[in-house]
């Protein structure tokens, strides 16, 4: 098993910045894409920014420009750093982690999802 916990949550004005640190534990033996999920009051849980281990990065349309992510893979730490916030980035935001698991019977693939931190951008 593998545990995801996210801190740096908060509540911010509008144009101000936070940054998201997410930190694997637990039994890792190889994690693969890592990434950043939001789910607004109402709404469904919608892709922010994803990063292979390598280093890809891939962005919602809405935050391209605005966020960066980035990873520590020593740490199994993933970050996102996020500037000119607007009310619309209010939302729960999770950590999302791909992760390969060799057994006797070949390698198993699990998704695991943290518990989530709240970002609130007031007007």
């Amino acid at each position: 098993q593998v545990q995801l916990a996210e801190s740096g949550g908060g509540l911010v004005q509008a144009g101000g910045s936070l940054r998201l640190s997410c930190a694997a534990s637990g039994s890792i033996f190889k994690i693969n894409a890592m990434g950043w999920y939001r789910q607004a009051p109402g709404k469904q849980r919608d892709l922010v920014a994803t990063i292979t281990s390598g280093g890809s990065t891939n962005y919602a349309d809405s935050v391209k420009g605005r966020f960066t992510i980035s990873r520590d893979n020593a740490k199994n730490t993933v970050y996102l750093q996020m500037n000119s916030l607007k009310p619309e980035d209010t939302a729960v935001y999770y950590c999302n982690a791909d992760h390969t698991q060799p057994t006797l019977w070949g390698p198993v693939q699990n998704n695991y999802w943290g518990q989530g931190t709240q970002v609130t951008v007031s007007p």
